[in-house]
């Protein structure tokens, strides 16, 4: 049996990103609140997507493939924390509290309308 070093590598990469992608997974289903539900889905999520994709660029040769591969990973990068920050104002802004929260700096910067006011 012979394993090219490229190969484990890329395997290497492959697993810890399953591993991401579970503990995400798992995040997602203990998490208390949706924030931080959120913060398991936006963080190990976006980690093992990448470390996947690490490994898929290793192991194939084409050029192309790599590029695709970058592709993907730069609109996971933009596109992850963007929906997140989205979703948790969205929830805030329509009156949904943290399970645990022992100071509300941003309440204190919003009119009744949910609108930020000038300091």
């Amino acid at each position: 049996m012979n394993i090219d070093i490229t190969s484990a590598i890329a395997c290497a990469f492959m697993v810890v990103g399953v591993f991401f992608a579970m503990t995400s997974a798992l995040g997602m289903i203990r998490f208390p609140d949706v924030y931080t539900r959120i913060h398991a889905g936006t963080k190990a999520l976006t980690g093992g997507a990448l470390m996947t994709l690490v490994g898929a660029a290793i192991y194939y040769p084409a050029w192309q493939v790599k590029a695709k591969i970058l592709l993907i990973a730069l609109f996971f990068l933009i596109t992850n924390p963007i929906s997140s920050h989205a979703i948790a104002r969205a929830c805030y802004l329509h009156g949904i509290k943290p399970t645990v929260s022992y100071k509300d700096d941003y309440g204190e910067n919003l009119n009744n309308n949910g609108e930020e006011t000038e300091r």
